[in-house]
């Protein structure tokens, strides 16, 4: 019989995406699942055009990522500055295409969680597909056409699916928000 899918939405500047990435990408290891990376594009405000509460928030997100992070020998930095992070969601998307969807994801997330990639920034996306043996060039090229069209799609599909936040699966139709969902 066919795999049911479980769709999940993931952003790179998410501490908590970053959680979820590995337990969220092997649940088709243990339950007859199909899972689906899908980006999405967390729109933040930044510091200074936040209220103060949500400024206690951020924080306190990061301590907290932090605490469950740790026990999986994980390290999370919070970034410096907002990211738009399209270019690093197309360089998965082209990942994909080239059968090395959880290699560079999982070097993404660790990479931009250590300050160590800017993921906003092409040529920083294309290194990373590069040191994993991918063509950097293909990448680039990807960006400028066909991954862009890709990336939009799952944009207008995270809409239809009435996304607001990462990570975030959906199962049958139900909504599961958060890494703490996972175990649901």
């Amino acid at each position: 019989s066919e795999k049911a899918e479980v769709k999940m939405y993931s952003d790179f500047k998410s501490p908590y995406a970053y959680l979820a990435f590995d337990p969220g990408m092997t649940l088709g290891q243990r339950f007859n699942v199909h899972v689906r990376w899908i980006p999405f594009q967390l729109r933040l405000k930044g510091k200074g055009e936040r209220s103060v509460y949500s400024e206690y928030k951020v924080k306190y997100s990061y301590m907290d990522a932090r605490r469950w992070a740790k026990p999986r020998g994980l390290w999370i930095r919070g970034p410096l500055k907002i990211y738009d992070t399209t270019p690093t969601a197309i360089g998965e998307l082209f990942a994909e295409t080239q059968g090395r969807l959880l290699d560079f994801g999982r070097m993404a997330f660790k990479k931009f969680f250590l300050r160590e990639f800017e993921a906003d920034q092409p040529e920083a996306v294309a290194g990373l597909l590069a040191d994993l043996g991918m063509s950097d060039r293909h990448y680039l090229e990807y960006l400028a056409g066909e991954g862009r069209e890709a990336y939009e799609c799952c944009q207008q599909e995270a809409a239809a699916d009435h996304v607001f936040g990462v990570p975030f699966f959906l199962f049958a139709g139900e909504p599961f928000w958060g890494y703490d969902r996972l175990a649901l």
